[in-house]
């Protein structure tokens, strides 16, 4: 072997990769060549271990108007000549070096994505894991993370409307950091990440190419961190004033006549950029990396097809149209410069001035090798899923203390901290602010509106991965649902430590079988979506964390309801449950039995169809205005969501303690920690007029879901079943103060 074990390591390919590259190439590779094959089979660009995987999830849809993975971004048709353009995506091993740049440049990224497809940005969401919070060094990250996300997206003008943020030991020196972004897009205007034909000019857009980020895709994103290498170098810099100049530029450009494609430069620069495009193009290209101008001396070929300097495009523009192209980049103050073009042989060819450097087949770069690997089961998952909940003591605090406890946890606690940071109000779309079950935005120019959530659950996905991945897609379209929108699309990133051991690859295969499962039985397709493996400090994974975002749609975005009780003498109904849920089963893997024991265990439990039907009613309840608000149960359970939902609506709410939960409690088999603090999934509260409430039922029948009356809104306290009885605002004032206290 021409190489060393050493030098392959450092790109992250083995013996048995580099193999195959000298017997698909017919020689050994240089220098140059390795570099780019390490950048192309990655896992972080080749999905090696993940596309057989990523190929069950189902991504049909009459909507649908791109195939999954063939662009930047997903794209689903919304009607009024309108499309709506979305993706998730991680920047997880940067944000763990350097937090703020590393979430920064994850925003810059995610956004490329979007208008690369000609797509206005219109929202960011985000859903951030950390350790926790006692950690200094996790708190560090934690205030970076924020930090970097707001900079960027405030000084961009795309406006932060919500997402969700979450706390385990699992996640301490490896946080999780996915930013989600999606974009408007007009009928005729969608743009291709594509060569074309040969002949065609490759122009390189916006910041000069540096050292930072080199091999942030293959030694950085596809594998694991180790304590003795030094990775910062590996993280890029953003420049947030750079890309809003780049976002108006190329949308500018991309009503134009005089472009074929255009593609953004993230994950391995200018050498995915380019190849992916080539290879989209079915064609080969010609770069002269002499041209590319550069912000550091004596940059080597490699490191300038290497480099992940931010705020980078490529445009591909028909001959003869290069000087009306850069007209427009000039007038934006963008430095634009013709570096090559395609080439109809299906060679990357790689020049220096008059030097060629190398010529391997894009055909060959692309094709990343795929593993299909056996998963195993490991032991203690059984054990875990076998514990016996049941026996488990009842906690010596009273259910009024155990309720401020949790409001009190960071996992539950307002995270008006986080997103008060953030301009969620720029481009005046927003209808439902950060805070609720689900952002809601106007589309303008129509009657309709879009709603938005990130939804994801480690310790449900740690205790069985099939069940706790159709609870991810379930909640995050339930969430939707609650707005009174239909689910119409998602976007996955899926979070997990090292898939070449056989216990992870189980987590990561058992969680696509059930998200997949949960799509079918809900109607919606993954349209879009990333992977970040590799999530390991030390040894130690992280709890296997697939992070759904969710789109639906509202016909009348006026319709939507949120989740705070509104009219003092609505009545409260419990939806979804055939019974008020009190088996101790309800408490597996909750945030309750952890804040109470520091226990992870037990089988959570989802049926499906159940849940299609309840937000089906929802929806319905929603869109004929039976109903004036709509909140899921979650974390905490039913005594949360009851609180949450006093908090959001500024009153109180009085929950009869005669009927369900007092003959509930009347049974001797039941537990009142379950009954209030049990996660059992498929459950929505919802508020109406006592006069409604015959409309509600005829739905319910309906749709098969049963229903039961809570109580009522009353105007200060928060009452029940008479074991809860506390104000509102000292729930308000340990609710909005916790996790700023914490920090």
């Amino acid at each position: 072997m021409a190489v060393s074990k050493q030098a392959l390591d450092e790109l992250a390919i083995s013996e048995s990769e580099y193999e195959a590259i000298v017997e698909r190439l017919g020689r050994e590779p240089n220098h140059l060549e390795l570099g780019l094959f390490g950048s192309l089979w990655s896992e972080h660009c080749g999905y090696k271990h993940s596309k057989p995987l990523l190929r069950l999830l189902p991504s049909d849809s009459p909507r649908l108007m791109v195939a999954p993975g063939s662009e930047n971004a997903g794209v689903v048709d919304i009607g009024d000549g309108l499309a709506v353009v979305m993706k998730i995506e991680s920047h997880n091993h940067p944000s763990a070096i350097e937090p703020y740049q590393g979430a920064a440049t994850g925003v810059g990224g995610i956004v490329r994505d979007i208008f690369a497809m000609g797509a206005m940005p219109i929202a960011l969401m985000n859903s951030l894991r950390f350790g926790s919070l006692d950690d200094p060094r996790n708190r560090y990250l934690f205030g970076g993370v924020v930090a970097g996300i707001s900079a960027y997206g405030n000084c961009i003008g795309i406006p932060n409307v919500g997402g969700e943020v979450c706390f385990s030991d699992s996640y301490s020196g490896n946080p999780l950091v996915n930013a989600m972004c999606v974009g408007i897009l007009k009928e005729g205007e969608l743009l291709s990440a594509t060569t074309g034909g040969a002949g065609n000019l490759l122009m390189l857009v916006g910041s000069d190419t540096g050292r930072d980020g080199i091999h942030g895709a293959s030694g950085l994103a596809s594998r694991t961190f180790e304590e003795e290498r030094e990775l910062r170098p590996t993280v890029q810099v953003g420049n947030p004033f750079m890309e809003k100049s780049l976002i108006e530029a190329c949308l500018e450009v991309a009503k134009t006549d005089h472009i074929i494609g255009l593609q953004d430069l993230g994950a391995a620069g200018l050498t995915s950029a380019s190849v992916e495009a080539a290879s989209n193009g079915a064609s080969g290209i010609e770069i002269d990396v002499s041209l590319v101008p550069r912000r550091e001396t004596e940059m080597t070929p490699y490191e300038v097809m290497l480099s992940e300097s931010q705020e980078r495009m490529l445009v591909v523009i028909k001959p003869g149209h290069e000087d009306a192209v850069k007209a427009i980049f000039d007038k934006w103050d963008l430095q634009s410069t013709v570096i090559g073009r395609a080439t109809n042989d299906g060679l990357a060819r790689i020049f220096d001035g008059g030097e060629l450097q190398g010529e391997p087949p894009v055909r060959t770069l692309t094709d990343a090798p795929q593993y299909r690997l056996q998963g195993v089961k490991a032991q203690w998952l059984t054990e875990l899923q076998q514990y016996d909940l049941s026996a488990l003591p009842l906690p010596d605090e009273s259910p009024s203390e155990v309720l401020l406890r949790l409001l009190a946890s960071p996992n539950i606690a307002s995270k008006e901290w986080v997103y008060r940071q953030y301009d969620h109000q720029v481009q005046t779309n927003t209808v439902a602010p950060p805070g609720g079950d689900a952002a809601v935005l106007r589309v303008k120019g129509t009657s309709k509106g879009i709603a938005l959530s990130t939804d994801g659950n480690g310790r449900l996905c740690y205790l069985d991965p099939f069940i706790g991945g159709m609870i991810a897609v379930a909640e995050a379209c339930r969430n939707v649902s609650c707005t009174g929108a239909e689910p119409i699309a998602l976007t996955d990133c899926l979070n997990f430590g090292n898939p070449e051991k056989p216990e992870t690859y189980f987590q990561l295969e058992q969680c696509i079988l059930g998200m997949a499962e949960a799509c079918r039985a809900l109607d919606v397709p993954v349209i879009s979506g990333n992977v970040s493996l590799y999530n390991e400090t030390q040894g130690e994974g992280i709890y296997p964390t697939p992070v759904i975002g969710c789109l639906g749609l509202l016909e009348d975005v006026r319709a939507s309801v949120g989740m705070g009780f509104q009219n003092q003498g609505d009545i409260i109904v419990l939806l979804g449950a055939s019974e008020t849920e009190s088996s101790a089963a309800s408490l597996a893997g909750s945030e309750y039995l952890e804040i109470s024991g520091g226990l992870v265990a037990g089988q959570p439990t989802l049926d499906i169809q159940s849940e299609a039907a309840l937000q089906r009613a929802c929806r319905r309840l929603v869109s004929e205005g039976v109903i004036n608000s709509t909140h899921d149960c979650s974390e905490g359970g039913l005594a949360i969501a009851l609180a949450e939902s006093c908090i959001a609506g500024g009153l109180g709410a009085e929950c009869g303690a005669d009927t369900p939960l007092g003959t509930a409690l009347a049974m001797t088999d039941k537990r009142w920690d379950a009954i209030l603090f049990g996660e059992a999934q498929s459950r929505i509260i919802v508020s109406l007029p006592v006069d409604s409430q015959s409309a509600l039922e005829g739905i319910c029948g309906e749709e098969g879901v049963d229903w039961y009356r809570l109580g009522s809104v009353t105007d200060s306290r928060l009452s029940v079943a008479g074991m809860i009885d506390l104000q509102v605002a000292e729930l308000e004032g340990v609710w909005r103060s916790a996790l700023q206290e914490a920090l």
